[in-house]
């Protein structure tokens, strides 16, 4: 039998056979080069915007600011501010946060003695004397002498502050008084004794207001810390209580403040 001879392209139409190829080729090459590189620039943009979402979800103290990678914010009044990364081990980070507590509720009760008594002098309600001399005016009186202060201090700071470090070892283990066992609280948390003695008019009663009040509290409290530099700042400067401060300002909001009272006195 006889087989048909094959068939026969002009040169022309071979070439344009071979352009085809090429270009065919030469496009699926950069179809996937493009298809590899949107891959990749759409996989960091992915991330990232997984990472905003995260970081939009948290409440940082500075915009923009992802925070600590250590502060998830669960804590307190957590904002992720720790440019130093003093709580990046976990047992640090419960030392921290503890002393924070008793830092803001001394600097809170401070701030209370220290405006509340100038305000009943200046009003006429009382004759007390101003916060940093009422240590001396007490000193040597029927009330006390200066030495006795001192070690009733230690005695009972002593007292309450060894039972905290127990309880922060081992949460729950000091709600017995051994002494007074009336004065039992009913806290498991470090730092939340709870119980009619420390939450009377239960405040918290629910786990909603428990994190709302525990938030609200370090936040005065972080307050009163920044005010307690200031009264100390104040009083080395001016000679005088914030209250005087206060109302010497608002008389003569111009020239009474705090850089003509530091550089003209």
């Amino acid at each position: 039998p006889t087989h048909p001879p094959p068939p026969h392209h002009p040169p022309h139409t071979m070439a344009a056979i071979a352009r085809t190829v090429s270009l065919t080729a030469r496009t699926s090459v950069v179809q996937g080069k493009k298809v590899r590189n949107v891959a990749r620039t759409a996989a960091p943009q992915a991330a990232r915007g997984v990472l905003q979402v995260r970081a939009a979800s948290k409440a940082v103290w500075f915009p923009g600011n992802p925070g600590a990678a250590h502060l998830d914010g669960t804590l307190p009044g957590d904002y992720g501010f720790d440019p130093l990364s003093l709580g990046s081990d976990a047992e640090m980070l419960k030392w921290f946060q503890q002393a924070e507590l008793m830092h803001c509720r001394w600097a809170m009760v401070g701030a209370a003695g220290i405006l509340l008594p100038e305000v009943a002098t200046i009003f006429g309600a009382g004759d007390l004397p101003v916060w940093f001399e009422a240590g001396e005016q007490l000193n040597g009186t029927q009330f006390t002498d200066g030495v006795t202060l001192f070690w009733i201090q230690m005695l009972l700071m002593n007292w309450v502050e060894v039972r905290r470090f127990m309880d922060m070892k081992n949460p729950g283990s000091q709600n017995q008084d051994p002494i007074f066992p009336q004065f039992a609280v009913t806290g498991t948390e470090v730092g939340y004794p709870g119980g009619r003695w420390f939450n009377p008019f239960s405040m918290a009663a629910t786990d909603e207001k428990m994190v709302e009040y525990k938030t609200k509290e370090v936040k005065n409290g972080r307050l009163a810390m920044v005010a307690m530099v200031g009264f100390a700042t104040q009083a080395f400067v001016t000679g005088q209580g914030p209250v005087a401060n206060l109302m010497q300002h608002m008389a003569d909001p111009a020239h009474n403040t705090f850089f003509t009272q530091s550089f003209t006195n």
